[in-house]
């Protein structure tokens, strides 16, 4: 372990790979996806987990009662 006592790893990011350019902006492809492991519920362009079940299914259940 590092100082600080934390066992993250920092991956580069390669261009055109994880991520591409598009007016000024970082979008990030789907092998970028693939490889963290899950979906952020963020509705990014390239997402590959969008026919899954999202991690808090309890956000789109609740509805305002009367």
């Amino acid at each position: 372990m590092g100082e600080g006592g934390s066992t993250s790893e920092v991956v580069q990011l390669v261009e055109n790979e994880d991520y591409y350019l598009d007016h000024g902006l970082m979008v990030l492809t789907a092998r970028y996806h693939l490889r963290r492991g899950y979906c952020c519920e963020q509705g990014c362009r390239h997402c590959p987990y969008e026919d899954l079940p999202k991690r808090n299914t309890d956000a789109e259940t609740n509805e305002p009662t009367d």
